[in-house]
């Protein structure tokens, strides 16, 4: 009996739709290229140049190492999925990345997205990656490459997943670990555009299943719709945080950094306060966005909602006291929120809030 003839197609897979969306994000990716970056037609891998040219380039490395973080948007793309808007979470896969990066005292350098889809709709797909090329412009990173994957035996229909891998780089003597924070030292918090790309499993259990609202209702205290309040993308703090560094002998300014996100404020700040020495960060310093107290209401207690949400702090830097004012009067002529959180001491208590 004669064997039916199969396409890669009638599997799932679209090579056509793969090659259109190709030509659809080139200039997208392009937009992100600065001088070191080689672009090659046809390449397999991206090029991206790290020699000392003072003609060419304006900053150089001494003695450089490399940094690299990997992380994605999670389930915040159910939300994109369900209000069909795609512009927005590729910033948020960019902002995960290259925040956590800048902790280090790194400057990002480049990145790469791995897009998975249940079935590929390039004009969707086009939008994703002009979200990201979106997300790497405000960083100052290139859009190198990337994979996008057409899985339909794995992922539901108009289902897909987005994640990123960030490179950087950061001078050996000016790597910021958190080893050089002292008693005396005090917290700044950079303020957050509302809920970035954490806790979003909580929050559609909690907004669409138990309080049965939908992605274009308005509630009160937001703005705009639901959907709206939930795709704000996560703000991207590289420019402000990396042109403060430049100013500054940073171990002797910025001691350490953190990046807010699932954990909240005491977890992730914790990461960066050595054994021996507590902060307390004191309740009320800043202002709390309005979507933390909505959530509230519909049915989460205060202690879950500091250790999910960043409420209203994404990134944190610990600095010497006596640089407090000035470096958060430049954070602040950089269209920052800085507000000063608290104050290291001795003591065991790691991070706590009062």
């Amino acid at each position: 009996m004669a064997r039916t003839q199969m396409t890669y197609r009638q599997s799932g897979v679209d090579i056509e739709a793969g090659e259109q969306m190709v030509g659809l994000i080139r200039s997208s990716m392009r937009s992100t290229y600065g001088p070191r970056v080689l672009d090659r037609h046809g390449q397999f891998a991206g090029l991206f140049r790290l020699d000392y040219d003072e003609r060419l380039f304006k900053h150089n490395y001494r003695n450089p190492v490399l940094a690299g973080c990997t992380d994605g948007v999670g389930s915040k793309v159910l939300i994109a999925i369900k209000a069909g808007r795609f512009d927005t979470v590729g910033i948020d896969m960019v902002a995960m990345n290259v925040n956590d990066l800048i902790t280090m005292g790194a400057e990002p350098l480049f990145l790469l997205d791995y897009l998975a889809v249940h079935r590929l709709d390039p004009q969707e797909a086009a939008q994703l990656v002009a979200g990201v090329a979106e997300g790497c412009r405000r960083a100052r990173c290139a859009l190198l490459g990337g994979e996008t994957a057409e899985l339909p035996d794995l992922y539901r229909r108009k289902e897909f997943d987005l994640a990123g891998f960030a490179v950087g780089v950061v001078e050996l003597d000016r790597i910021i670990d958190g080893h050089s924070v002292e008693p005396g030292d005090v917290a700044i918090g950079l303020g957050s555009d509302g809920l970035h790309s954490n806790g979003f499993s909580l929050v559609r259990r909690l907004v669409f299943g138990q309080a049965k609202l939908k992605i274009g209702t308005r509630v009160d205290g937001l703005d705009g719709t639901l959907g709206e309040e939930l795709l704000k993308p996560t703000r991207i703090y590289v420019q402000p945080v990396v042109s403060l560094l430049r100013r500054y002998k940073v171990k002797r300014v910025v001691r350490g950094m953190a990046h807010i996100t699932g954990g909240g404020l005491v977890d992730n700040v914790a990461r960066v306060v050595p054994p021996g020495l507590a902060l307390t960060i004191r309740k009320g310093s800043w202002p709390i966005p309005p979507i933390f107290p909505v959530l509230q209401r519909l049915g989460v207690d205060e202690g879950e909602m500091y250790r999910v949400f960043n409420m209203g702090i994404g990134f944190v830097l610990i600095v010497r006291p006596t640089f407090a004012a000035s470096v958060m009067r430049r954070l602040a002529r950089s269209g920052e929120r800085p507000y000063l959180l608290g104050k290291l001491r001795r003591g065991q208590g790691g991070v706590q809030l009062r």
